[in-house]
């Protein structure tokens, strides 16, 4: 069966979906129980995409071989392929798929303002699921002769090129696509593969795209301009486009991926893409503001949807194993010691950063170790937020009601459309965050990072099936969505902060919890409380801030608002927005060990922290 099969989702009773990741293939089985879809079974298998198999779908047949062995449930025939459709007791309905092997799509972007065609290609190249290696435009700094010995160097799956306004003057974006031509950038993969260029600028320019990039050692493809005019941005024909181009070039090219599109019933799509579909499509569903982060060795992707609006980055630099030392140079060890309770040697510290780059699959062994690592995942992720709120803009070049010096500037416009006042769900992914030791500690790595304000679910991924469930979404909403808000989310609770400053020992706000019945209290400026509120319950709140302060109503105006419980429970927080940690050594570790007591964050060390261990390595 293949990905132009049709189907009636009300007959499908049985989906296998795999992720093929890196290093690991992931595949999960959903099933219609008593008419709902919950996920039943998983499996997963090391990725084969490299030698000695060369060939990604030993990795997907391993991964379903397992569910097949856990399961009971015979999904493969003597020839190792997939049974179709379901019956009582073997086989699936549909079977779909989603890949970062090989390193996952790779792309160059170019346009001709940096801030403005060139940001518009790149926010449509990271939407798509793509790693943007490099971004070209005409006043990016480099002289002519250092632009092009960087497109020699990079080998990119694809070239996406954006510039001008639709009916607008064409001198520019021929320049830069003269400018990408004779650097003649190679492809990953295939020596007879002819570089995809895709055209997303404006139309006026289309012959000259044919004539510069016609002569051959390229495919052109051309679609609807990203930037049409100055105050419009039109991602979705460019997204759609890199879809196509990575199916029918990158794939085709890759090991074995010709046979696993010639098996499944969707498009394959790239994992961080889906990832991102899959939050739009509960944004959307809800009507909420959501922000998706997963956290890995290498990168952070941070993912969000406000107002509708969908962006995602991706931090190259900051990761928990491969990137570690990026993450303690970016933030410096000091402002990374801010986070922890425990007196420790930086001497000590920077060894065991050493030995978590070389032996990144490691696992804290101590309460030290574990204390630190949690300490970067902190800095990293503030990091990779920050990051992605100055790219999350609305458009530059776009005029706004300011000076007349400075419209149509670009300064006018880019303000982040990130707001953490209007968050509803903040959802986690990644090792550091999903297999924390206590839940507790996931919540809180949260919350201090992202510094979410007002009233703000968190939860976690189970088991990192956000990208199958996003291109199950393209084929079968109702279930990706049943089973995400069933068994792919756990929900830690809600998150109740307060934005504003105050002193220590000051009113910041008070709280009941239906009417008082379920518990009352105040809370002084830099306090925070737990109220345990189970996973199935919900109570109605009622906030009343101090003078100066907001959670969501307006600075002072009382709020009342149905909150959700969860593992963790109700987390207040009276630290004010935004955080301001002591800034000597000794009150923060005073600090952070106030954090332990009122949360429980460690339990076995919240009478007595835990000393150096001298020799341990992470």
């Amino acid at each position: 069966m293949s990905s132009e099969s049709t189907f009636n989702p009300a007959d499908v009773k049985v989906i296998l979906a795999t992720d093929c990741g890196s290093t690991t293939t992931k595949a999960i089985m959903i099933e219609q129980v008593d008419g709902v879809y919950r996920q039943t079974w998983r499996g997963e298998a090391p990725t084969t995409v490299e030698e000695p198999f060369a060939d990604v779908t030993v990795g997907v047949i391993n991964s379903l071989t397992e569910i097949q062995e856990v399961s009971g449930r015979r999904l493969l025939d003597d020839q190792g392929r997939i049974i179709r459709p379901a019956t009582a007791d073997e086989g699936c309905d549909i079977y779909i798929s989603t890949s970062s092997a090989g390193g996952g799509l790779q792309m160059m972007v170019a346009g001709v303002v940096r801030e403005m065609t060139a940001a518009s290609a790149k926010r449509a190249a990271l939407g798509a699921g793509a790693i943007v290696m490099d971004t070209i435009a005409s006043n990016d700094k480099r002289r002519p002769h250092e632009q092009i010995q960087r497109i020699r160097e990079l080998r990119p799956d694809m070239v996406l090129i954006s510039g001008g306004t639709d009916g607008g003057d064409t001198k520019k974006v021929t320049e830069i696509a003269e400018l990408i031509a004779p650097a003649k950038p190679r492809p990953r993969f295939g020596k007879a593969y002819e570089l995809p260029i895709i055209f997303a600028g404006n139309e006026k320019a289309q012959p000259e795209m044919n004539r510069v990039f016609g002569d051959g050692g390229f495919d052109l493809k051309i679609t609807d301009n990203l930037r049409p005019s100055l105050e419009q941005e039109n991602l979705g024909p460019a997204r759609d486009m890199i879809h196509d181009v990575f199916l029918e070039h990158v794939m085709a090219h890759a090991p074995g991926y010709d046979k696993l599109m010639s098996i499944t019933d969707a498009p394959i799509m790239p994992t961080p893409g889906a990832v991102g579909d899959i939050l739009q499509t509960i944004a959307k569903g809800r009507g909420i503001n959501a922000v998706g982060v997963d956290i890995g060795g290498a990168t952070t992707d941070v993912f969000s949807v406000f107002d509708g609006t969908f962006n995602r980055t991706v931090s190259a630099n900051l990761g928990m194993s491969y990137s570690i030392s990026n993450v303690c140079a970016e933030a410096t060890l000091p402002t990374i010691l801010r986070w922890v309770h425990i007196d420790m040697d930086e001497r000590e510290l920077r060894n065991r950063v050493k030995n978590k780059m070389i032996r990144p699959t490691t696992i804290p062994q101590t309460l030290e170790a574990l204390v630190f690592e949690q300490a970067v995942a902190r800095e990293a992720l503030r990091l990779a937020y920050k990051q992605h709120k100055e790219f999350a803009t609305t458009l530059k070049g776009v005029q706004q009601q300011r000076t007349v010096g400075d419209t149509f500037s670009q300064q006018s416009g880019g303000e982040t459309i990130v707001d953490n006042m209007k968050l509803d769900l903040l959802v986690a992914s990644g090792g550091v965050l999903s297999h924390a030791p206590r839940m507790h500690q996931t919540a809180m790595l949260l919350i201090d990072a992202f510094e979410p304000e007002g009233v703000t679910e968190l939860a976690k991924d189970s088991i990192f099936m956000m990208p199958h469930l996003g291109v199950l979404a393209s084929v079968h909403e109702q279930a990706a969505m049943e089973v995400f808000e069933r068994d792919c989310l756990v929900y830690l609770g809600t998150c109740v902060a307060a934005k504003g400053a105050g002193k220590p020992g000051k009113s910041c706000f008070s709280w009941s919890l239906d009417g008082g019945s379920r518990g009352s209290g105040e809370l002084q400026f830099g306090d925070l409380e737990h109220v345990e509120l189970g996973p199935d319950e919900s109570a109605e709140i009622e906030i009343r801030p101090a003078r100066g302060f907001d959670v969501g109503a307006g600075p002072g105006k009382v709020l009342k608002r149905t909150v959700r419980g969860g593992t963790v429970g109700l987390i207040l927080d009276a630290r004010g927005r935004p955080l301001a940690l002591p800034e000597e050594r000794q009150a923060c570790r005073s600090a952070m060990q106030k954090v332990i007591d009122q949360i429980g964050l460690y339990p076995a060390a919240e009478s007595t922290p835990v000393t150096q261990e001298s020799g341990s390595s992470d």
